[in-house]
């Protein structure tokens, strides 16, 4: 059995491992909401994009653009998001499962945003075409840029035949939801039905096409990691909280360990005391 001793710098070894995961966690929640309204803020965005998108594209009937152009699929390209630190439960095991589920249908390359998933499948020897980390509480697009071009060079030049895009989407605190979606070719949703406007296209609608859908693919990866950051901070925050409990959970274990090791050691200590009296006493 552990000494009286032993015990107490375990507790308090606990308590400040229980401290720093508060710690943690209130950090976690603060910079949740921050991010999460970036996130909401980038989400308008990219959905009217989509939705001037469907417009321009209802209006060209002969233009093929490469973007909107199927093939046959032979080999895939995955943008992968992750995130840049640890300590956040199972928010990449998640996000990678459903990657290596992805990888599985046929040859793939991977080109990482977020230093968790270039490292893991850099270990298993996925190859990876392009990486960049996410830059802190305050990714920008220019600091993603480069993944994103690698990725649409690589369509154009016809050595992948699909883009797609996986990343971990904020439903709630508690729903994280790992989740992909093709982003080249682009799937044009139909367009609603209803009062539609005659634009007047200067340049001609075709060109404003060619100019839209790149910057479309950027908007929708962009949007991407700021919900995947927003995931991640509320992920970190409940697997802080989980540890905050289970840290005092084993406090109040400990010390109920310590209490009956010391009475153990104070009823010892009398029996010595009355061994000895009673020794002295037949002497």
């Amino acid at each position: 059995m552990a000494t009286l001793a032993e015990i107490r710098r375990r507790i308090a070894s606990v308590k400040n491992t229980q401290q720093i995961t508060r710690a943690m966690q209130a950090v976690a929640a603060s910079k949740l909401r921050r991010v999460q309204a970036r996130a909401e803020a980038a989400r308008p965005y990219a959905d009217r994009m989509a939705d001037v998108l469907v417009e321009v594209a209802s209006r060209v009937t002969a233009y093929e653009h490469p973007f909107l152009t199927e093939r046959p699929i032979k080999k895939r390209l995955l943008i992968l998001v992750s995130s840049d630190r640890g300590l956040a439960g199972g928010l990449n095991v998640n996000a990678f499962r459903v990657a290596l589920g992805y990888i599985r249908q046929g040859d793939t390359v991977l080109d990482t945003i977020g230093r968790k998933g270039r490292d893991y499948f850099r270990r298993l020897g996925v190859p990876i075409l392009a990486e960049v980390s996410q830059t802190g509480d305050r990714p920008q697009l220019r600091d993603i840029l480069p993944a994103i071009t690698v990725a649409r060079d690589e369509y154009l030049q016809g050595n992948v035949d699909e883009v797609a895009l996986l990343y971990t989407h904020f439903a709630s605190v508690s729903r994280l939801e790992p989740t992909v979606k093709v982003l080249i070719p682009v799937r044009v949703p139909e367009r609603k039905e209803g009062l539609r406007i005659d634009y007047l296209y200067e340049p001609e609608a075709e060109e404003v096409l060619s100019q839209l859908l790149p910057r479309y693919v950027e908007a929708q990866v962009y949007a991407a990691v700021l919900d995947n950051l927003a995931s991640f901070y509320a992920a970190q925050m409940v697997a802080m909280r989980n540890a905050t409990d289970n840290a005092g959970e084993l406090i109040e274990d400990l010390t109920l360990l310590r209490n009956k090791v010391r009475q153990a050691t104070i009823t010892k200590e009398l029996s010595e005391i009355v061994g000895g009296a009673e020794a002295l006493t037949a002497g």
